[in-house]
């Protein structure tokens, strides 16, 4: 089935459901996950077992069962953003204190908003641009189906947001650097080059960072800001902000407010393990000997 046809035939039907029979889907999903096809099962664990030695290996496989289902909702709950209202988005992903990056907006400065794949992610950026007294932009991936590809940055983009591919966002941050706008960063997937990657503590592995964040931050002198998603309950979400550093100068060591971040969000892991997006190999690369 091509990728339209599969739209118009499959997720665009399945978005125009109510939640109550979404979440029946979901269930469903979940179950396929657990017993017939068992999503990343290896990789999961794997990522589980390093990040939690501690944990034995039922506590593990309860965490697996507890992210099947938690990832089913996030896959039904990106399908009703093909036809979600904005009053719905702005209901089920509020902002709890934008307040500390709208003062940065106010003084003519643009924040660089990171976060990591923590609860839905994918809601939160379609709410996004509602929140902030400025324009709103996020750095992603293209993905490779490029009817897809546009399809996503046409649904995450309906209520404002500016989605810009990594390969063009230096040329539109030079473009717009005279203009105050949210730079948001998910900042927790593997980078594809391990040798030009920083290299930080992660759960107490060394992981290859994405240094995107701080280099813009330093460049452009922007505010850093970390944003935490946290589930309220099933399709309810908040998202809290954090300033990191008002100001990255040259005083400040290079990596560390990638450190930073990357602590908040370990921080988050831990208190919310079932919810960070665990099938993703987020530590395939190794080390550089010259980095050592």
């Amino acid at each position: 089935m091509g990728a339209r046809l599969a739209y118009y035939l499959l997720l665009k039907p399945i978005s125009l459901l109510p939640y109550f029979l979404l979440y029946r889907v979901s269930d469903f999903v979940a179950l396929i996950f657990m017993t017939v096809f068992p999503y990343r099962k290896k990789v999961i664990l794997s990522n589980l077992e390093r990040c939690f030695p501690q944990k034995s290996e039922s506590e593990r496989k309860q965490l697996l069962r507890q992210f099947y289902s938690h990832v089913a909702d996030i896959f039904i709950e990106s399908f009703k953003n093909f036809s979600i209202s904005e009053e719905q988005v702005r209901k089920r992903m509020r902002a709890v204190n934008e307040e500390v990056i709208n003062a940065q907006l106010r003084k003519g400065r643009s924040v660089v908003l990171g976060g990591g794949h923590m609860n839905n992610w994918e809601l939160y950026a379609m709410a996004a641009a509602g929140q902030y007294e400025g324009q709103a932009m996020a750095i992603y991936k293209r993905l490779s189906n490029k009817w897809f590809d546009a399809k996503m940055r046409e649904t995450r983009g309906r209520f404002g947001l500016i989605m810009v591919p990594t390969i063009e966002s230096s040329q539109w941050l030079q473009d717009h650097k005279d203009e105050p706008t949210v730079i948001i960063y998910g900042f927790d997937q593997s980078p594809a080059n391990p040798k030009k990657s920083l290299w930080l503590d992660f759960f107490g592995h060394p992981t290859a960072t994405y240094f995107g964040p701080e280099k813009h931050a330093r460049e452009y002198d922007m505010a850093v800001v970390y944003g935490s998603i946290v589930k309220l309950k099933r399709g309810h979400y908040e998202i809290r902000y954090e300033l990191i550093a008002e100001q990255v100068g040259e005083e400040t060591e290079k990596g560390a407010i990638m450190q930073q971040l990357n602590k908040r969000l370990e921080e988050e892991i831990r208190k919310q393990p079932a919810f960070w997006l665990w099938s993703h190999k987020r530590w395939k690369h190794k080390m550089p000997e010259e980095l050592q």
